[in-house]
């Protein structure tokens, strides 16, 4: 019988090529328990069970031949933002409810060309807006440490489905922390790349000048896997980088040992338990040979204010194209100005409208200077505190979130859930590379709740990202993370 528990991506590589068991077993096992406890967790919009199995037979057919890549037979889940040729994507919204993809997503080609298994296509908060994905027009994902709290967002489906043994690895978006967030509210790894180093053609745009796609993993190890796999440049999108080789470079030794915290950041609304987690954490590092020493990074405050004007500008742009006309939802009505009134209306959710709303003001005549302009200069300062920091240290490192995942409902209030989000949106305004990692856990209600540890690295370093990340995993070992 296998044991999905403990598998990860480098263990089933090696099993499957040492023909200890078959792509198809392998799948029908990850199908099996999705029927069986998905409709609890809820972490699938979709799943393709026909399809997948189509493709197990055909990655064993490439494993019998000894002729497999690093991910070939792999079961993993897609977010419902990211395009498969043929298959509905709907960005977890009833605009997009019944659109089908008429092409692929670069990562999704390129995960074609290893033969990967793609399970389904798993829940998110609409057009990736929010972090409980509580905003998913179908209904909330749960957490599978305790089904009471969310899983995080936007791509809490995907860090569900890893964290819940119902796909091997994921893929998620992150536009302020939507693939760090989640994965530290549900134990596992979450990698935000290098802003341009995995492309974002295909990807259903939020905000343009801060949407990555990345992994969501049990180890750091399977994350780096997945990352080689969708990594590269791509002509398609004018943001991707031309040289990003370095990204898969590993630092050891004495190098890369430097570690900064900016000390006077963390104590914006972080939970007690959770800080005193973090220090235990800096001190395991101590111990393996790191320096830990403390960094001025005053302009880190005002990240949440400028990407919550950043992002909903951008936003309200991208999804101007959502208008009953040209994708997905259609309402009819008697002239033009009204479909697009009745069809944005019933198509998106509150928290969809509320953003187009934001962004359309702050991008106004008379208010632009006001408040867009001005929260691009600050970007650029924040980006700076990023630059000079790194002269003196060769990663950042913070809480991945002020506190653990928290009940359905208890951030109805818009501020309190953006706050969520106060240590991961600087990475994305600054487009460096950073990584959650699970380290420690804290007790809730008589439930153990686990938490991330985020490192954060120069662009293009995602190798040092790695490197430390795994020395983090010595700290808290796990059973999978023998593998």
């Amino acid at each position: 019988m296998l044991d999905i528990k403990t598998l990860t991506i480098a263990g089933a590589r090696r099993d499957l090529d040492a023909k200890k068991y078959s792509s198809l077993e392998l799948t029908k096992v990850y199908l099996s328990e999705i029927e069986k406890r998905d409709t609890e967790s809820h972490s699938f919009l979709e799943v393709f069970k026909d399809s997948a199995l189509a493709e197990a037979k055909a990655a064993d057919e490439r494993i019998y031949r000894d002729e497999s890549a690093p991910l070939t037979g792999i079961p993993i889940a897609i977010k419902d933002n990211i395009l498969i040729e043929g298959r509905v994507v709907s960005a977890g919204s009833k605009i997009l409810e019944n659109y089908i993809a008429s092409y692929d997503s670069i990562c999704t080609e390129k995960l074609k060309s290893q033969n990967v298994v793609f399970l389904g296509r798993t829940n998110m908060d609409e057009f990736a807006m929010g972090s409980s994905t509580e905003n998913s027009a179908f209904g909330p994902s749960k957490n599978p440490h305790d089904t009471a709290r969310t899983p995080g967002g936007s791509s809490g489906g995907s860090a569900a489905a890893v964290a819940g043994n119902l796909a091997l690895a994921a893929l998620g978006s992150d536009t302020g922390g939507s693939v760090r967030q989640p994965a530290a509210f549900c134990g596992v790894v979450g990698l935000k790349p290098t802003y341009g180093a995995v492309s974002r053609f295909g990807l259903i745009a939020m905000g343009s000048s801060l949407d990555q796609i990345g992994p969501l993993t049990k180890t750091v190890e399977d994350s780096r896997l997945l990352f080689e796999a969708i990594r590269g440049y791509d002509p398609n999108d004018s943001t991707s980088l031309e040289n990003n080789a370095k990204s898969g470079k590993v630092i050891d030794g004495n190098h890369g040992r430097r570690l900064g915290v900016p000390r006077a950041f963390l104590k914006e609304g972080i939970q007690p338990d959770v800080l005193q987690n973090f220090e235990k954490t800096l001190s395991a590092l101590e111990k393996a040979g790191y320096e830990i020493q403390d960094v001025e990074m005053p302009n880190l405050a005002h990240s949440l204010a400028v990407y919550y004007i950043v992002m909903p500008a951008e936003a309200s742009t991208n999804l101007a194209r959502f208008d009953g006309i040209r994708y997905g939802l259609s309402v009819p009505a008697d002239n033009i100005e009204d479909t697009y009134r009745k069809t944005r209306g019933i198509g998106f959710g509150q928290e969809v409208r509320r953003r187009i709303l934001v962004g359309t003001f702050v991008l106004s005549a008379g208010y632009a200077d006001a408040y867009y302009r001005k929260a691009r200069a600050v970007r650029e300062i924040i980006k700076a505190d990023f630059m000079n920091a790194f002269n003196s240290v060769d990663a950042i490192v913070t809480p991945t979130t002020p506190g653990p995942a928290f009940k359905f409902g208890e951030k109805s209030d818009p501020l309190s859930m953006y706050l969520e989000d106060i240590f991961t949106v600087p990475v994305n305004l600054a487009g460096v590379p950073a990584i959650s990692v699970p380290a420690g856990s804290v007790l809730r209600e008589k439930v153990m709740l686990p938490l991330g540890f985020q490192i954060i690295g120069k662009p293009e370093d995602e190798g040092l990202l790695f490197s430390i990340g795994k020395d983090v995993e010595r700290a808290y070992p796990a059973p999978w993370r023998t593998a």
